[in-house]
C-alpha cells in the first residue's frame, strides 16, 4: 500500500482526472476517433507523442511522491492532466486506470542479453555492441516463454485501488500490445552494420534467425491464447504505428468478453532497421515472415521511421491492414496515391522543427498545409513522434496542434461539429 503521505498526493491528481474526463470534448474524440479507423471519418486526427519531451515539459524533480509505483502513477497522472489542458490534442482523457499483467517481449528472453555503448553526450545516441560475434552464437538463442509476477501486480493493483479506486477505474489488464520488431531483436544482438553484411554474406543464417524469432512469437501468442491472457486494445491504447486504438470494426461480431481473441484486437509490426534495404530484400529477410504473425490479428498496422514509399505493394498484402506508417521522408503524394480511402496514412511530420532552438510556428504550418494537400485524396492521421526535445519550450507543442488545426482547415474546410 502507498504511505499516507503519497496517497495525499495522488488523490487531487486523480480528482482533476476525472474531472477533465467530464468534459463531453472526450465522447466526441472518441467517435471521431472510431470513424476514423474505420474508414468513416471527414478529417485527419492529431495525436502528439511528447516522448522524450515529457522530461522538459514535465521534469522529474516536480514529482512528490516517494515510493516508485507511487511516483510511476503520479507521473501518469500529471501527463494526462497536462494534455488535456496544454497539448489540447485529439486525445480523449480517459478515467481508467490500467495496471497490466503480461506484455510480450521485445529483446528479453531469448537467451542472449544486449550490450549497447552509451553515448558520452547527455541523451546522446548509443551503439551497439554486437553479442553474437559468429554465426555460432545464435545457437545460444531460446524461445521466451511470458513472465507473470502475479503477486507483484496484484500488489500494485491493490495500492493503486486503495489510493485511488472510489475516484478513477482501476482495472488490471492482459496484454494489449502486440507489435513485432523482430528485426529490432536480431540487431540488439548482432548490430546494425553487421546486419547488413549478412544479409549479402551469410543470408540463409538470417533467414533462420528470423524463422526462429518468429516461431518464438507465435508460440508467444499460443500462451496468451492458452491462458485467456488477451485483451482488447480498442480504446485509448497507442497502436504502435501511429495513432489510437479506438474502431468501430472490432472486436469481431461474435466477440465473448470472457476470451477475447488475436482475431479481436489490432497488431502491429515495423522493420526501421531496413530503412536503406531495397523492396525486394525487405520482402524476401523480413516482411513474409511478420506477415505471418500479423494473420493472427483482426486489424493491423505496419511501419515506423522507415520510407515504404516504394515497398507499398508487399506491405499491402498484409491481412486486415488499415495503417500504414508515412515517415517525415516518405513522398505523401506517391503514399497517397497508392493507398487511396482504402487504409489510413499514419503522417509522421518532422520533429526536427520541433527541436531547434528557434520554433518557426509560420513555416510549421505552412509545410502542414503542403503535406495535407499533397495526401488529400487519401485518409491521413497527423501522429508528431521522435519528439526527443523541445529545446525546453513546452508551448511548442500547443503551437503544433493548433497550426495542424488550421492546416487541416485550410485544405479540407471541416465543419465546426468536427472540432471540440
Amino acid at each position: 500500500m502507498f504511505t499516507p503521505q503519497d496517497t495525499a498526493i495522488l488523490r487531487p491528481l486523480a480528482t482533476r482526472v476525472a474531472q477533465l474526463v467530464q468534459h463531453p470534448r472526450n465522447d466526441i474524440l472518441r467517435q471521431l476517433w472510431r470513424d476514423h479507423t474505420s474508414l468513416r471519418g471527414e478529417r485527419p486526427m492529431i495525436f502528439v507523442s511528447p516522448e522524450g519531451s515529457w522530461r522538459e515539459l514535465l521534469p522529474q524533480h516536480i514529482l512528490r511522491c516517494q515510493d516508485a509505483a507511487a511516483r510511476s502513477l503520479e507521473y501518469d497522472l500529471r501527463q494526462r492532466i497536462y494534455r488535456a489542458e496544454m497539448i489540447a490534442d485529439d486525445v480523449p482523457i480517459e478515467r481508467t486506470v490500467l495496471i497490466p499483467r503480461v506484455t510480450l517481449p521485445i529483446n528479453a528472453g531469448w537467451g542472449l542479453v544486449p550490450r549497447r555503448v552509451d553515448s558520452t553526450a547527455p541523451e546522446g545516441a548509443w551503439a551497439y555492441e554486437p553479442v553474437v560475434q559468429s554465426p555460432a552464437d545464435w545457437k545460444k538463442l531460446k524461445k521466451p516463454q511470458l513472465d507473470i509476477d502475479e503477486q507483484g501486480v496484484q500488489a500494485r493493483f491493490l495500492a493503486v485501488q486503495e489510493a485511488v479506486g472510489d475516484i478513477l477505474d482501476v482495472r488490471l489488464t492482459d496484454c494489449t500490445n502486440f507489435s513485432f520488431h523482430m528485426m529490432h531483436i536480431y540487431c540488439d544482438f548482432r548490430g546494425l552494420s553487421n546486419m547488413m553484411l549478412d544479409l549479402y554474406d551469410e543470408p540463409e543464417m538470417v533467414h533462420d534467425v528470423i524463422a526462429f524469432l518468429t516461431d518464438g512469437m507465435q508460440g508467444l501468442l499460443d500462451e496468451l491464447r492458452q491462458y485467456n491472457l488477451i485483451d482488447l486494445n480498442t480504446g485509448p491504447q497507442y497502436h504502435y504505428t501511429g495513432g489510437l486504438g479506438y474502431t468501430h470494426d472490432l472486436p469481431q461480431p461474435d466477440f465473448d468478453p470472457a476470451h477475447v481473441r488475436t482475431v479481436d484486437v489490432w497488431g502491429a509490426a515495423e522493420a526501421q532497421e531496413f530503412a536503406q534495404i531495397s523492396p525486394d530484400m525487405h520482402e524476401e529477410f523480413i516482411l513474409q515472415y511478420e506477415r505471418k504473425l500479423l494473420e493472427n490479428f483482426g486489424l493491423n498496422g505496419y511501419g515506423c521511421c522507415d520510407d515504404l514509399t516504394h515497398k507499398l505493394d508487399n506491405v499491402l498484402k498484409i491481412r486486415n491492414l488499415r495503417r500504414v506508417a508515412v515517415c517525415p521522408w516518405a513522398d505523401v503524394e506517391q503514399c497517397a496515391n497508392r493507398l487511396g480511402r482504402d487504409y489510413i496514412m499514419t503522417w509522421k511530420p518532422q520533429p526536427a522543427y520541433l527541436a531547434g532552438e528557434t520554433y518557426d510556428a509560420a513555416f510549421v504550418e505552412d509545410y502542414l498545409i503542403r503535406e495535407l494537400q499533397k495526401g488529400a485524396h487519401g485518409r491521413m492521421e497527423i501522429i508528431l513522434r521522435d519528439t526527443h526535445t523541445c529545446h525546453n519550450d513546452p508551448r511548442r507543442f500547443t503551437q503544433f496542434v493548433a497550426s495542424a488545426r488550421n492546416a487541416i482547415q485550410r485544405v479540407h474546410g471541416m465543419s465546426e461539429h468536427l472540432w471540440v
